[in-house]
């Protein structure tokens, strides 16, 4: 009499729990499909390539086999100086080692560390191809015959990134074909898709 007592108390058990599972399992399933339903990706056409955000702490949803959990990953700030030196890796460029500088500059200024790497890369290659002993691999001050010469590829980093600062940026020019009208006004429209396709390549 007592096996039966228990066995219907099983079943019984068994049905009330067996729906309460299911539906809690449901619901945490909808709740992460909804949330990654609801994640976009960034237009980098309407994006400003000035003042990027600085990276943060980021939280991942994971479905392990057991139960669902959520982590957090702190990336530091530095993790820029990462990305540009891989970036100027993958083409062999001479500011490799510049990496950092170009980070603490542009936040210096308030700018976009991308904008200066992109520039570089639309005029010389990321300074592959450039006056000799210039270090000059932005295309600045060069007009005609004449190039502007700088004493390493630190005073050009600094020189122009607070040029673009100063002459452009404060002055209104913001984005790549805004800036293209006074950086370079005899192009066709190439030298801002350029620099916005490096710039796109650095995010």
């Amino acid at each position: 009499m007592d096996n039966a007592i228990k066995s219907v108390s099983l079943i019984f058990v068994f049905l009330i729990l067996t729906p309460i599972t299911l539906g809690i399992s449901v619901f945490s399933l909808l709740a992460v499909s909804n949330a990654e339903a609801n994640t976009k990706t960034a237009d980098t056409s309407s994006v400003s390539f000035l003042n990027k955000p600085r990276s943060g702490v980021r939280v991942y949803a994971s479905l392990p086999i057991t139960q669902p959990s959520i982590s957090a990953q702190v990336t530091a700030s530095d993790a820029r100086a990462a990305i540009l030196r891989q970036y100027l890796t993958v083409y062999g460029s001479p500011l490799i080692p510049y990496a950092e500088k170009i980070v603490e500059v542009a936040d210096r200024h308030g700018m976009d560390y991308r904008l200066i790497t992109a520039i570089a890369q639309q005029e010389s290659n990321l300074c592959k191809i450039i006056p000799y002993d210039s270090h000059n691999c932005w295309g600045w001050g060069i007009t005609g015959s004449s190039t502007l010469y700088f004493d390493s590829y630190e005073q050009g980093i600094e020189t122009v990134t607070q040029g673009l600062k100063e002459n452009y940026i404060d002055k209104g020019y913001i984005t790549p074909d805004e800036i293209m009208t006074k950086y370079t006004p005899h192009s066709n429209g190439s030298w801002a898709r350029g620099v916005n396709i490096f710039l796109a390549d650095m995010e």
